[in-house]
Formats: structure tokens, C-alpha cells, sequence
């Protein structure tokens, strides 16, 4: 059997990875989210890759660009969703596969990669964000990578700075935005993580049109539960992901994991988007900055809610807040 897209048959799992062929949709906000009839905020639903996020085309990217030989393993640090889209991958692959997490990651994200078969999955204890490159998890997958005792066994994808995670996005989710909006974008909205998502799309679209704002968003305190997102501010230079071009980007917008987790609650309740924590914090700050500017605006919603349960459980039991939160 051959692939054909125009009957939804595949024959590869990669062939449902986003791309400019087969983008992942955009949802235009209406007026119960987005009140202000002068700005427009469309949401692009990286939940619609495969494994259900925008860490899917870096995933894909990083890997087909490595040629393995017998006996080696993919290692990876990884908050989850780039080391879920890694081993469902290296299945499809043959590859084994090895992460090491943060303690602190989603219990849902650890329960799928063991569902998965992760061959090993080394957790270190960190806050979500450590400082770069030798704590936490990341510290942890370097160290293993660089040990003399398994020279030759790892193949160590190093998402933080490997130039491969920014031209996913350059090649793909920047042009996939550009004709989903018929070129006609005035502000793009992501978070920081790794810097390749916000990198990569800003690269392409200050190309094509250099006025366009690029606003990155990060949360309040080093000390967060925003899974996948990291502070930049006041970090020393050594520590911000060497893919991460701050040249690109022109506002600075901060959001605490309160403000993040109840907006993701109002997407599910007046949207019936399921969307994760990370999408919560760029959809506030894309909303708060819609309050006093104009125009129309693209923003990422990196992957879903069915992986953070867990995070929004606090906050669902504060119904009285979320009554006058949503104005019911």
C-alpha cells in the first residue's frame, strides 16, 4: 500500500507529523474568549501531531538526520513531550531509546513513556527548568553521553543545542503559519523552552515580513510547575539554550503558573479546547496584550490537557474562583 493523503492512508506514522503539505490546524478565538473585535487571535493545535505535540517535528527532524549502527540507543533529556515523540519514533525504528526526566515532570508524561518501553527512564531530581548544561536531567544525560565506560552506545540528540530543533521549525511551523494566516500576521506568541520553537518560527516570519512582533513568554519564578517552559530573565548567559537568538524576539511576557492553569481552564469551559499548562500561559499573555493592542495574532499551543491532569487537579477545586473566573 502506497501513501495517499487525499484518503487519509499512510504508511508511515511520520507522515502525520506536521508539515507544509498536511499543517496542524489553526482555531480563530471567538468573542466568549477573545472579547476585543479589533484583535485576532488564532491558536495553531500542535496536539494534532501523532504524538500529540510541537516536539514531534523536532523529534522527527533530529532523527532523520542520524544514521544508527547496531546495539546503540537515542538519549535524550527531556520534560516529556520531545522524549514521547522520541520513543514512539525509535519504536517505529527499531531504536532503543533512554530519557532522563525531571522528577518533577507530569506523572501522566512518565506512565506513556513506560508504556512506550522506554529502556531506561533515569529521573533526576530538578525543578522543571535547572540551570544549563549540568544539572538535572540534562546534567544527568550528559554525563552519560560523555562517560568513557559507554563509549559508542549513545546516539545524544542534545535538543538544547542542536541547531537540527530550530529548522523543524523554519522549515515547517513557520511557513505552515504563514499560509494558514495568508500572510498576514502581526504578532506571533510562544513560549520559551529549549528556544527552538520561538527561534525557528520568528526566523522565518521576520523574513518575509520584519514588523511582525515576536513576544516570548516564561514563567514568573524559576521555581514552576510549567511543564516544558523555562525562565529567561535574569539567567546568566552561559545558561540560556545556545539555539535560543534573543536578537529575534522584541516583548518579554511573564506568567505564573495560577494565571497559566486558569486560563487553560477557560479554553476547556468557553472553548471546549483541551490544552495543557504552556498553552494556558501563552494564550494569557496573548489575551492580556490583546487588551490594548490591535491586530491579528498567531500563538502556539504546544500539546493537550490529557497530560496534566494532574497540574489542573488543585485548581478545579477552587470552584468558587472559577465561577467568578468565568463569569458563570
Amino acid at each position: 500500500m502506497t501513501t495517499n493523503k487525499n484518503k487519509r492512508v499512510y504508511t508511515s506514522i511520520t507522515d502525520l507529523i506536521g508539515s507544509i503539505e498536511n499543517p496542524t490546524p489553526v482555531i480563530v478565538v471567538n468573542e466568549r474568549i477573545n472579547p476585543n473585535p479589533e484583535f485576532t487571535l488564532g491558536i495553531k493545535l500542535e496536539r494534532y501531531n501523532i504524538f500529540g505535540s510541537i516536539k514531534d517535528r523536532v523529534a522527527l527532524k533530529m532523527l532523520q538526520e542520524k544514521i544508527f549502527t547496531g546495539g546503540q540507543s537515542i538519549l535524550e533529556a527531556s520534560s516529556g513531550n520531545t522524549a514521547l515523540a522520541l520513543a514512539a519514533i525509535g519504536n517505529a525504528m527499531g531504536v532503543p531509546v533512554e530519557i532522563a526526566i525531571p522528577e518533577r515532570a507530569p506523572e501522566e508524561k512518565k506512565q506513556l513513556l513506560r508504556l512506550l518501553g522506554v529502556n531506561e527512564l533515569w529521573e533526576a531530581e530538578d525543578a522543571l527548568c535547572p540551570l544549563y548544561p549540568n544539572e538535572g536531567a540534562r546534567g544527568l544525560a550528559k554525563s552519560l553521553a560523555e562517560s568513557s565506560a559507554y563509549e559508542g552506545k549513545y546516539v545524544y540528540l542534545n535538543q538544547y543545542e542542536n541547531a537540527l530543533n530550530v529548522q523543524a521549525h523554519y522549515e515547517t511551523t513557520g511557513p505552515e503559519l504563514w499560509n494558514q494566516f495568508d500572510g498576514k500576521i502581526d504578532m506571533f506568541f510562544a513560549g520559551f523552552g529549549t528556544g527552538a520553537t520561538i527561534t525557528g518560527v520568528a526566523k522565518f516570519l521576520k523574513e518575509k515580513n520584519p514588523d511582525i512582533k515576536i513576544i516570548g513568554i516564561e514563567p514568573s519564578s524559576p521555581d514552576h510547575s510549567l511543564s516544558g517552559l523555562k525562565r529567561i530573565s535574569d539567567l546568566a548567559e552561559e545558561y540560556i539554550p545556545e539555539i535560543l537568538d534573543l536578537s529575534l524576539i522584541d516583548e518579554i511576557v511573564e506568567v505564573d503558573d495560577r494565571e497559566a492553569a486558569e486560563t487553560g481552564i477557560m479554553l476547556a469551559r468557553k472553548g471546549g479546547l483541551l490544552v495543557g499548562p504552556s498553552t494556558g500561559a501563552i494564550v494569557h499573555a496573548a489575551l492580556e496584550y490583546g487588551k490594548t493592542h490591535q491586530g491579528i495574532a498567531a500563538a502556539i499551543s504546544p500539546d493537550d490537557a490529557f497530560k496534566y491532569t494532574s497540574f489542573y487537579a488543585k485548581y478545579l477545586e477552587d470552584e468558587i474562583a472559577l465561577k467568578e473566573l468565568l463569569y458563570y
